[in-house]
């Protein structure tokens, strides 16, 4: 019997509606680790998920059992309803539509993840904004401003 056998590192990128700052401190690891469980239960590999108060990167090892967009829309559909359960801000909680999709070679793993890792001390000094367009540019990805995330 033959098997299907993959090496797909990939990390998403993707920011709260509005780019509020509501992931607040006190719980923001919570939603993190509810993240994690979420790869988990898709039977993927959560590698690190980790991010500030407007935007979350998860890296993740990826089998071709589900899609890249299939892994972030439930992500995002069942952390948003987590974080609305818990009643953590007065607003409904929402992630902002659509998402970036970086993939890595397995040599770029442990890079991945200590870049990940420090996204507070990253973002002291660099914009979200100028991050994610450096990550763009960085993989050669084609784009217009116009129709990245809503900048507030």
């Amino acid at each position: 019997m033959s098997a299907t056998f993959s090496q797909i590192y990939i990390q998403y990128v993707f920011a709260v509606k509005g780019r509020r700052n509501l992931l607040q401190k006190p719980w923001r690891d919570e939603v993190f680790k509810y993240i994690s469980g979420i790869i988990k239960g898709k039977n993927q590999k959560p590698i690190i998920v980790n991010g500030v108060s407007d935007h979350v990167h998860v890296f993740v090892g990826l089998k071709p059992s589900i899609s890249i967009s299939e892994l972030v829309r439930d992500i995002k559909n069942n952390s948003s309803n987590f974080i609305n359960d818990q009643k953590w801000i007065e607003d409904k909680f929402s992630w902002q539509e659509g998402f970036g999709a970086f993939s890595y070679s397995h040599s770029q793993i442990e890079n991945v993840y200590k870049y990940i890792a420090k996204q507070e001390i990253h973002h002291r000094k660099i914009p979200f904004k100028d991050e994610y367009i450096e990550l763009l540019r960085k993989m050669a990805i084609e784009f217009n401003e116009k129709y990245l995330f809503d900048w507030v």
